[in-house]
This record gives structure tokens, C-alpha cells and sequence, in this order.
């Protein structure tokens, strides 16, 4: 470790999972404990799998991340969480059928021992999902303080050292941003009168913030993605990112788009449509919820093409996002792309793509990065938005002086120049 800026990564690290029943968290949870005992391979974490050149290209210099990056030990990560429901989370991974049985079954007695806390939850912001396992409290500012304490607690119970704190619920209705969002005395209030502006996920992230502890946003929630909170999270010296984790039809896109705009074929229509059977699909079936991944999933391609520039080639293009519920499926989720793209002189062509994945498969890698990540910016002194984690979300957060970056390559090199840069290493500008 050459930059003394980075606090050691030394003791327990305190996971609290938002949503620790449902399919994501229980095959990440699943997946953590089973790569840690040697009993798999976590295959999709850049942590964990990835190399980090290092040097001249001629120095052949490419040791793993987790090897000169100083990250937290898997050994050292104790999981726990909320949920709507009750069960531990091996009944919960057995119900989201995610994980084949025998695989659970080498983690069983510690993913029964994972009880979730009673959750935070307003069927008017879920309105496909009806919750068992809810706190109950006057005021949301209320719901707040017992929040807290159960981190606090969770804390203190397993003798952690720090604590970072992860949304895989499911999708909230769509909640445009307003003057509440704008001022973290407007928010304050607004949590105190209990305004219908205040969403779960807020009520999370304001008391992980207020706790110190590093918010993850894996959903499209607006939940940390406003001033207020951003005015916080500078107060608190807190790392925040988000939102929505990027994981299969809008990974695609990302790839694809530069592609395109790199070459400068040109784009008459982009249709998608999706199949999802699991709790995530059933949530989105409702119009409110689907806004929100909709507003999501729809701002990749225009960031990337940029038609402001390019009207020849992007000025005119049809873009149109489908999420259709369809049990059978349940978490292997079918993303369906027809593209029309055009060449020299404007002669038309098609690209077809037909991404049969696995939600929770591609998801469960991105959650244990960004823990991790997370946890490294904070023992960094980093705050605020963490841009440099843009290349796990559909939609990088951004404040209102900045446009996001959406070119999944642009991405991965800002992720490991900033890696380099904590570890006293030279970024790289790929001229030699």
C-alpha cells in the first residue's frame, strides 16, 4: 500500500441488506458465503476476479485487484438485514429458486442464522407486494430512529468495525423530485409530517447516513439521488452511489451503443421487451413501479448517442422498453432487443439480441463489488456520489453541474484509474 490516505481494511465489515429475502440478496448472501469456503468461483466480481494493470503496457504488470487493493476479506463480512418477511434467509433463497438446493444447502446453518429486522414498509410505494414484517412508528421520522437503532445494535451485537448498508428491495413507484428532495431541512420536515413524498427507501438512507455508514442504491428509487441527501452525505463524510443495478438488457445496451456511435452507423429504432417471473417481475407489473425502471432503463442510449451532436445519424430515434410478468420464468429473465441501424448512404440493416440471463446471477457479483467499494471509499475519505462506481448502474447518479457517463468501456476505465490512484499508481492514458 503506497498511499497512507487509505484507512487498513482490518476487522469485521457489517453488511445490512435492504430487502435480505428477496431473490438478489439471498443468491449474493449465498454466493458470498460460498466462494468464501472455497466451494465456488465468483465468477462476475471484478474484486475478486479481475486484474489491474499496472505500468507500461511493456512492464507486464497485471496482479489482481484484491491482491494491491486494499479490500475487505470475505472472511470478515457478517451479513444481516431487513425484509417484509419473515423467514431466515435459507427459506427465503429456497423460495426464490434461484440457487439449486445442494448449493444452499453448503451454506444452510449460516443463512438460517440470517434473520431479517422488521422492514420499513408503505404499500403505497409497492402496491403488488403486501408486507408481514413491518416496523410501526407515529411519524416516518420515527421510523427513522428505530432504523438506526438496529444498526446500531446489529453493530454492536456482531462487533463490527464498520458497516455499509445495500437496497436490493424491490422497485418503488415513481416519485418525481420536488422542492422536499431539493434541502435537507425541507426533507427533515417532510419525514416529520409524514409527507406521502417520503419513500422507504429514503427513511433507509437518511439513517444510514446519519449512522456514517456508506449507502447503495441497486434500485431505481430516487431515494439518495437528491440534494438534500447529497448535502448530507458531504455533512456526514459518507459515500453514496447508485442507481438500479445494470445487469442485463441495459448491459447490452451500453455495449452496444458505443459500438455504434464509435463507428457512426446510425439508429432509426431501439424496441426492448422483457420477461421476468420473480418477485422484481411481479412488482414491475404494477404501472407505478414500471415508471420508475422505465425513466431508468430509457436515458442509456440517448446519454451515449448524444443526437444533440449526431442528429444526422441519432436525431430521430424510436426507443421503447417492455416489462412484461410472466411466472413461469421466475428469476431467468429473457431481454429481447430488435434494432434498426442504418449505413453508408442510409441503407438499412438489423441487429437482433436475445439475452436469456439470469437476474440474480449477474446481479449477486455487482452487490458484493460495490459493499466492498463502498467500504474502500469510505475508508478513503471519499463522499458524496461516487461516480467511479457508474459502471454498475443502469442509471449513475449525478449532480446538477455533471452528466452521467453511460459507455459501459469509458466506465471500466475511470472504476480502475481511480483504483490505481488509491493505491499511489500512475492512471493510464493508453498512449505508449
Amino acid at each position: 500500500m503506497k498511499n497512507k490516505q487509505v484507512e487498513s481494511a482490518k476487522g469485521k465489515l457489517g453488511v445490512l441488506v435492504i430487502g435480505v429475502g428477496g431473490a438478489v440478496a439471498t443468491t449474493f448472501i449465498s454466493g458470498t458465503m460460498i466462494v468464501r469456503k472455497g466451494l465456488g468461483i465468483p465468477v462476475g466480481s471484478i474484486t475478486q476476479m479481475a486484474t489491474l494493470r499496472l505500468g507500461k503496457r511493456k512492464e507486464n504488470r497485471f496482479p489482481k485487484v484484491k491482491d494491491v487493493v486494499p479490500l475487505a476479506d470475505l472472511n470478515d463480512i457478517v451479513f444481516g438485514g431487513w425484509d417484509i418477511f419473515e423467514d431466515n434467509a435459507y427459506e427465503a433463497a429456497r423460495h426464490a429458486e434461484v440457487l439449486m438446493p445442494e448449493d444452499l444447502d453448503k451454506v444452510k446453518d449460516e443463512l438460517q442464522a440470517i434473520k431479517p429486522m422488521k422492514a420499513v414498509f408503505d404499500q403505497n410505494f409497492v402496491k403488488r407486494l403486501v408486507g408481514t414484517w413491518v416496523k410501526s412508528a407515529p411519524t416516518k421520522w420515527d421510523l427513522k430512529e428505530a432504523v438506526r437503532r438496529d444498526i446500531q445494535e446489529f453493530k454492536a451485537a456482531n462487533g463490527l468495525d464498520r458497516v455499509v448498508c445495500i437496497w436490493c428491495g424491490s422497485t418503488e413507484v415513481f416519485t418525481p423530485i420536488s422542492a422536499t428532495h431539493e434541502t435537507l431541512p425541507a426533507l427533515q420536515k417532510a419525514m416529520k409530517e409524514n409527507s406521502p413524498e417520503i419513500a422507504p427507501s429514503m427513511i433507509y438512507a437518511y439513517a444510514a447516513i446519519e449512522e456514517g455508514i456508506p449507502y447503495i442504491n441497486g434500485a431505481p428509487n430516487l431515494t439518495v439521488d437528491m440534494p438534500a441527501i447529497w448535502d448530507f452525505a458531504a455533512q456526514k463524510q459518507v459515500p453514496v452511489c447508485g442507481k438500479d443495478f445494470k445487469t442485463g438488457q441495459t448491459m447490452m445496451k451500453t455495449v452496444l451503443s458505443p459500438m455504434l456511435k464509435t463507428r457512426m452507423l446510425g439508429l432509426s429504432g431501439w424496441f426492448s421487451t422483457n420477461i421476468l417471473g420473480n418477485r422484481d417481475g411481479e412488482v414491475l407489473d404494477d404501472p407505478g413501479s414500471f415508471k420508475t425502471k422505465e425513466e431508468s432503463k430509457l436515458s442509456v442510449i440517448h446519454n451515449i448517442l448524444q443526437p444533440e451532436l449526431y442528429p444526422q445519424l441519432y436525431g430521430d430515434v424510436y426507443h421503447k422498453v417492455r416489462i412484461n410478468y410472466y411466472p413461469p420464468r421466475k428469476d431467468n429473465k429473457e431481454g429481447w432487443d430488435n434494432i434498426d441501424i442504418f449505413g453508408w448512404l442510409g441503407y438499412p440493416m438489423q441487429l437482433k439480441v436475445d439475452f436469456l440471463c439470469r437476474d440474480s446471477i449477474l446481479a449477486a457479483p455487482l452487490c458484493l463489488d460495490l459493499v466492498l467499494f463502498s467500504d474502500l471509499a469510505k475508508r478513503a475519505g471519499f463522499s458524496g456520489i461516487q461516480s467511479w462506481l457508474s459502471f454498475y448502474f443502469k442509471s449513475p447518479m449525478h449532480d446538477n453541474e455533471h452528466i452521467a457517463e453511460h459507455d459501459l468501456f469509458i466506465q471500466s476505465v475511470k472504476l480502475k484509474n481511480t483504483l490505481r490512484k488509491m493505491i499511489g499508481e500512475k492512471t493510464l492514458d493508453f498512449m505508449d
